[in-house]
């Protein structure tokens, strides 16, 4: 008979697993500056909201919807991840509480962890190794690892072929956002829930079809293996 537990954790970083005082949003002003959108004004605003909006998903893809030119896309993303990068070290950019024992529990149960991204695979490193982390959990995936990043199913799907999952009911995503969502119904997970840590609202995860809703990634272990 087939192994119907689930067997593959697969979780945001930030927002998620990661706090990083919304380094996102301040890197994201710069870029917009250097890809010439105007401080202040309709232009910003909408950029800003998109950017909410669609928190979670591939930041060149981002870049690229805002901007509709492919070379400034590319430039806007190198000055965001540079921005980030920067302040990865001075800024307060830590575990969110409890995420480092709930993949170490998660492990010691028997379910393999990747841990996923929209940033660059750059910037997954960088933060992978401000916290310690580049042994936390059995795999690491950014978007150019995959295919493509949120809201598409290329991440969960990857980690599934890379650590040799039986059935993808046998999957559980967790992030913050919409895209991460998504992501997790478009890969026909068996758990996509949401947590409360990071970018959006129970409400506007509920509405994007979360399957569960909890406080942190605290208690994401006892949800999938009780």
């Amino acid at each position: 008979m087939p192994d119907n537990r689930i067997q593959l954790a697969v979780l945001d970083m930030a927002g998620t697993t990661v706090a990083d005082g919304g380094l996102v949003l301040r890197a994201f002003e710069q870029a917009a500056t250097a890809a010439g959108i105007e401080p202040e004004g309709p232009r910003r605003e909408r950029a800003r909201q998109y950017v909410l909006d669609t928190m979670g998903q591939s930041k060149i893809a981002v870049f690229r919807a805002l901007l509709g030119d492919e070379d400034a896309a590319q430039a806007a993303n190198r000055a965001f991840e540079s921005a980030y990068d920067a302040s990865i070290a001075d800024t307060a950019v830590a575990p969110i509480p409890g995420a480092a024992e709930a993949i170490t529990a998660l492990r010691q149960a028997g379910v393999r962890v990747a841990l996923t991204t929209g940033f660059s695979r750059g910037t997954q490193d960088a933060l992978l190794t401000a916290l310690g982390w580049t042994d936390l959990a059995d795999l690491t995936l950014a978007p150019a690892d995959a295919g493509r990043g949120r809201p598409y199913p290329d991440l969960v799907l990857t980690a599934a072929l890379r650590l040799g999952v039986d059935a993808v009911a046998n999957i559980a995503v967790l992030g913050d956002t919409t895209s991460d969502i998504a992501t997790g119904l478009a890969a026909g997970a068996g758990i996509v829930a949401g947590t409360l840590t990071g970018a959006h609202t129970e409400q506007r995860l509920r509405a994007a079809g979360a399957t569960h809703v909890i406080d942190s990634v605290a208690e994401f272990p006892a949800l999938i293996t009780s």
